[in-house]
Order: C-alpha cells, then structure tokens, then sequence
C-alpha cells in the first residue's frame, strides 16, 4: 500500500510529511496548531489530540502505515511553522527528547525582527523564567532563570525588518523570541514580546527550517529540512542559503 507524503485531517487540511523511518515522522507544522496534553480538550486546534483521533478512526494516512501511535517529541509555539518531529512508539519520543535534553539535536530556525541589529553574528546567554505576573508569558531572570543560549547570524535586511538565523542551543519556551526581543529587535507579529500589533499586522515571523542529529539507533547522520521560500517571500526577503 502506497504511503501518501501527506497527512489528511478529517476537517481535510494537508500537513506535509518531511521525514520518515521506522522511529519517527517529522511533519511541516503549518501555524495556528497548538501542542498541548491530548486531555485538554478546550481547544480544536490541539494538534496531537487531531493526530490521536485520525489514528484512532484510521485513516488512509495512518492505516497505509500501520499506525498506532504518534506523539510529539519536542514542542512549537503554536504561530511557529515548520519541522515538528514525533515518536511512533513512547521508547522513541525518550530516546530521542534525550537528544533535545542533552544538546545533540541541532536546530536551524529563520527569523523576521524589526530594525536592523548591528552586530552581523552574535550569542544571547540571557537567562529564563516563566513571568509570575502573566500566565503563559516568559520573561529574562538573571537571578532565577534558567541557563539558555541562542546563536544569531543576520542574513538580509530589507526596510525596517532583518531576516536571521537563529541556532538555539538550550530549548527554554519562548527562548528565541525572548533573546531577539531583549536586544529592542522583537520577531515580527510577536504578540507577546513585540509592540501592540496593528490591525491587519504581520503573522508571527518564526519557521523551523532545519534539524539535524545522528540516529541513536542507527548512528547515520539525518538532517531534514523545511521548504523556506514561501516564509521568506511573505516578509519580501529572498530565499537564504543555509
């Protein structure tokens, strides 16, 4: 039975497949899909309790590949696109979240920042904190936070936006929007950390592009990648080299 490079959600929305072998599958998140406990059911864009119950009703996606379990490994914001990887057994989703826990998992992301930061390359080492005063928010605690680090590249500006590369080397929430925003250069649409948005303002201006790591059960080198053009042309940047 031939394997579909897609998934179809009953609600018929696509969800790009960019990776796949017997461990895991890394799907294109499109934004607007939340990752949250397949229990919490106060929202409809939950996208692994949508996953759960397309496996559950088996369909075509699913069933051409046996399918009985599927959960994320590692977490986007929910207005982040791009490379989600999930596990097809709970043995998977820990071997490989250990590879997140312990820095062996390299992530590439693409971000769109207001000004222009002068610095061409440069690391944020800013500590983080969940914010005790709004639920959901994080914010820079040097006394209290947790250790995170982000390496940045700028690869084009344009106006009054630059596009970067962002290399997290920690995984904190919200720890690239949080290291481009301290500095005064917030990622575009950032309803959190950015200015009070304008109506009919940019979407969030954050993509997985890239994640690279070396098969612990295998030991072959994987690196998959997300299509970049069409991101880079919603801000009016031309499609990067990376």
């Amino acid at each position: 039975m031939a394997k579909p490079n897609q998934i179809e959600l009953p609600t018929g929305e696509l969800i790009p497949i960019l990776y796949e072998d017997r461990s895991v599958l890394a799907i294109d998140k499109p934004r607007g899909w939340m990752l949250v406990p397949f229990t919490w059911q106060n929202t409809s864009r939950n996208l692994q309790a949508a996953l759960v119950s397309s496996i559950a009703a088996r369909d075509f996606w699913a069933r051409s590949r046996s399918l009985k379990y599927l959960r994320f490994v590692h977490r986007l914001d929910a207005d982040t696109s791009g490379i989600l990887l999930f596990g097809k057994s709970p043995g998977a989703v820990d071997t490989f979240g250990g590879l997140f826990e312990s820095r062996r998992m390299e992530k590439v992301y693409l971000a769109v920042v207001s000004g222009r930061p002068e610095p061409p390359e440069w690391t944020c080492r800013l500590k983080l904190a969940p914010d005790p005063r709004t639920h959901g928010r994080m914010r820079v605690d040097a006394r209290q936070g947790k250790e995170a680090e982000t390496q940045f590249r700028v690869l084009q500006s344009k106006g009054d936006m630059t596009l970067v590369e962002a290399h997290p080397l920690t995984g904190r929430t919200h720890q690239i929007r949080l290291h481009l925003a301290a500095p005064g250069h917030p990622v575009v649409g950032d309803p959190l950390y950015g200015p009070p948005l304008a109506k009919g303002g940019r979407r969030l201006g954050l993509r997985a592009v890239r994640l690279s790591y070396e098969d612990p059960f295998t030991r072959r080198r994987v690196e998959i990648r997300a299509p970049m053009e069409q991101f880079v042309r919603e801000y009016g940047f031309n499609p990067p080299t990376l």
